[in-house]
């Protein structure tokens, strides 16, 4: 059954419901901004909350300090909250804060509403900002761990990369491509992309430890995806079976047969260098449909050389 209230807001309903209990104990004027600043500050990684709060607080610093020189010296109209826009915004581009402009310029709004600079407005506004942004980095501090959702999708990456394989060696064997070829091809896109979301949201879940592993994983399983696409090209062109046809089908079956996270392809590539050379050693093709059969082979080889470079390089990198 489908979730109709996810974790975030359930987060964001306790955040802006307590910001708002806070602000008012506190006798703030304005609470209910604290409420919306903890709802816009709620995020789906741990990183990207902290990240946001504190660009938010300095922001918000920034724009009470244009803002209460801009109304002390022109006073307090739209013209003037316009004045202050118009120093405000570059501002935050410059200083790489741009995530606290709408936020800041609304805490601004209560200084000109209430035609004031005082310590007093000032010192509302930054509280506001403040038990806004500490709530919504509070409430983040728990995030459900994806290593399990992330190592299932592993499985399924895996999967379907290894059915690709086998279907390129039956290709090879039969000169047809499977009928499901697209679909499959279609659904290990779509799994790798979610896959490599939740990697990275993975990683910006750990403030201190830095998690790259899945992250990396996905990114080579996605190249090797790349790789498997340009491959599938080459069929069209295999047109007669011959014997160097079979061996590479059978290289291929090989290959789907090992696939998995562990394999780190150093063997199967010293295997796929025999073939090559053995190749090199044979005679020339004698037909032109023949050798145009043997270059798309040779191809075919390199490009599954590419292929188990890149999980020997992952396996190297991570110690497999």
């Amino acid at each position: 059954m489908k979730k109709f209230i996810g974790l975030r807001v359930l987060k964001t309903v306790v955040g802006c419901t307590l910001a708002i209990i806070i602000a008012q104990y506190f006798g703030l004027k304005y609470p209910s901004a604290a409420g919306i600043i903890t709802i816009l500050s709620i995020q789906n990684t741990k990183k990207t909350s902290i990240k946001l709060a504190f660009q938010r607080i300095e922001s918000t610093i920034l724009a009470l300090l244009i803002s209460c020189i801009i109304f002390y010296f022109f006073g307090y109209s739209p013209i003037t909250f316009g004045a202050y826009l118009l120093i405000f915004i570059p501002a935050t581009v410059f200083l790489k804060i741009t995530d606290g402009i709408v936020v800041s310029s609304v805490l601004v709004t209560h200084l000109l509403a209430e035609k004031s600079i005082s310590l007093f407005w000032i010192k509302n506004e930054l509280l506001l900002m403040t038990i806004g942004a500490g709530i919504a980095i509070i409430l983040n501090i728990y995030m459900p761990k994806l290593d399990e959702e992330i190592k299932k999708t592993q499985r399924e990456i895996e999967e379907y990369m290894r059915k690709i394989l086998f279907n390129m060696a039956e290709s090879l064997k039969n000169q047809s491509v499977n009928i499901e070829e697209e679909k499959i091809f279609n659904d290990l896109e779509a799994i790798l992309k979610e896959g490599t979301n939740n990697a990275y949201r993975h990683i910006n879940n750990y403030i201190i430890n830095d998690t790259k592993y899945y992250v990396e994983y996905m990114e080579m399983r996605t190249l090797q995806f790349e790789i498997l696409k340009y491959m599938r090209r080459h069929f069209v062109k295999f047109y007669i079976t011959y014997e160097q046809t079979e061996m590479v089908a059978k290289f291929t079956e090989k290959v789907a047969t090992n696939f998995g996270e562990f394999n780190t392809g150093e063997e199967l590539l010293k295997q796929l260098d025999d073939i090559i050379n053995l190749f090199k050693g044979q005679q020339l093709p004698k037909t032109r449909e023949e050798f145009e059969n043997r270059a798309m082979l040779f191809q075919f080889l390199n490009d599954m050389e590419a292929f188990l470079e890149l999980k020997k390089s992952f396996g190297q990198k991570h110690k497999l």
